[in-house]
C-alpha cells in the first residue's frame, strides 16, 4: 500500500509539473507570438513569398531563415494555438518591419498579396501586347496562346505572383468580348456594318488614326460617312499593316506604297480590311458605335497634334495646303543632322 500510494503522489506531481510546464510554455508562446519581430530596429519591410502547398513547418523555418521571426517553433506553435494551420493563404507579401509573428500569420490568413501590374496601350497589335506579356518579369509559365489581332482589351491589369501569361491574355480576351458585348447593345441604328467583328476592325482604324481622345467619335464618324457613300477610306496605317503587321516604317509611305495591293491598303480596297489593325480601347469602340454627326468626309493634321476636318473636297485641300506649309516651315527650322540645334 506504501508503494502504491508513493507511485500515486510521483504521479500526481509529474501531473502538477506537466500542467505548469506546459502553462509556462503557452505563456512564453504566447508572449513570444505576440513580440515584435527581429527587424524591429532595421526601418524597412520585406517581401515572403509563400509558396502553395507550403505546410506550416516549411514556412516557419522559411521566415526564420529569413529573419522574420526570430523562433520557427514559437511561430508554429502560436498558429496552431490560434487554429489557423489551414488558413494561411499562399501569395507574395509585404512584411513589415518589426512584425510580430501573430501580425505576420493575420497578414497570411487575410490573403492581401502584392498586387503587380503591365499596362497594355491603346492600339497595340497583338504581336506587340504579347511580347510585353512574354516579357513581364513577375509573369510565369510560357506563353502558348496566339490571339487574333484586335480580341485583346488595352487596359491596366493587376495581377498577383504566380499568375500564368496564358491566364493574363486570356483575362485581356474576357475584358474585350465583354466590353464589345456592352457597348454593342447601346449602338446607334443604321451603322453601315452588320457584325460585332466590323465595328472592332473600323474601331481599330480610328485608334490607329488619333491620339486625341475627343477626336475619336469626329474620326470615327468620317469614316462611317465614308462608308456610307461607298467611298474608300484612305486610311494610312492599313497601308503600314499590310505592309508590315503594323510595325512602324520608320520613314513616310511611299507613292508605290499607297499604290500596292494589300488586303490591308484602304487606297485600293472598298470597304473594311479583312481584321483589325490593332487593339482599339474603349473610347475607340464606343466612338465607332455611337460617332459624331457630322457631313465631314475628311480630315487631315492641322499641326497641333489634332487633325482639320472638312465636308468638302475643297475644304480639305486648303486644309492640305495649309498642312503642307506648316510642314515646310518646320523643316526650315529643322537644322541638317549632325549639327547643333
Amino acid at each position: 500500500m506504501r508503494f502504491l500510494a508513493g507511485l500515486f503522489r510521483l504521479l500526481l506531481v509529474l501531473v502538477v509539473l506537466a500542467v505548469v510546464s506546459a502553462g509556462v510554455l503557452g505563456w512564453y508562446v504566447y508572449a513570444q507570438f505576440n513580440a515584435p519581430g527581429p527587424q524591429a530596429h532595421e526601418g524597412t519591410g520585406s517581401v515572403y513569398v509563400l509558396q502553395k502547398g507550403a505546410g506550416l513547418a516549411q514556412t516557419a523555418l522559411g521566415l526564420e531563415r529569413d529573419w522574420l521571426v526570430s523562433d520557427a517553433l514559437v511561430f508554429r506553435l502560436g498558429v496552431m494555438f490560434e487554429g489557423k494551420t489551414g488558413a494561411l493563404k499562399a501569395g507574395e507579401y509585404e512584411i513589415p518591419s518589426g512584425a510580430s509573428p501573430k501580425e505576420i500569420m493575420d497578414i497570411f490568413v487575410a490573403g492581401k498579396s502584392i498586387v503587380h501590374k503591365l499596362t497594355i496601350a491603346e492600339g497595340l497589335t497583338t504581336a506587340a501586347v504579347l511580347d510585353l506579356v512574354r516579357h513581364d518579369p513577375i509573369l510565369v509559365g510560357d506563353l502558348t496562346v496566339t490571339p487574333a489581332e484586335g480580341t485583346l482589351l488595352p487596359e491596366t491589369y493587376l495581377f498577383q505572383r504566380g499568375t500564368t501569361r496564358n491566364e493574363l491574355v486570356a483575362q485581356m480576351q474576357r475584358d474585350h468580348a465583354k466590353v464589345v458585348d456592352d457597348l454593342w447593345e447601346k449602338r446607334q441604328p443604321g451603322l453601315p456594318f452588320q457584325t460585332k467583328d466590323e465595328a472592332v476592325t473600323l474601331a481599330s482604324i480610328v485608334e490607329k488614326e488619333t491620339g486625341v481622345a475627343q477626336e475619336r467619335p469626329h474620326v470615327a464618324a468620317v469614316f462611317i460617312n465614308r462608308l456610307r457613300k461607298g467611298m474608300r477610306l484612305q486610311s494610312d496605317p492599313t497601308i503600314i499593316y499590310g505592309l508590315t503587321k503594323g510595325v512602324p516604317l520608320g520613314r513616310g509611305i511611299r507613292q508605290s506604297e499607297l499604290e500596292k495591293a494589300t488586303p490591308y491598303n484602304t487606297y485600293v480596297i472598298a470597304g473594311l480590311p479583312p481584321t483589325p489593325i490593332a487593339n482599339p480601347g474603349r473610347a475607340s469602340i464606343a466612338a465607332v458605335l455611337n460617332p459624331m454627326t457630322t457631313e465631314d468626309l475628311y480630315f487631315v493634321a492641322n499641326g497641333t497634334g489634332g487633325h482639320a476636318f472638312a465636308a468638302t473636297e475643297t475644304e480639305h485641300q486648303a486644309n492640305v495646303q495649309r498642312w503642307r506649309e506648316i510642314e515646310r516651315r518646320h523643316a526650315q527650322q529643322t537644322p541638317p543632322a549632325g549639327k547643333p540645334r
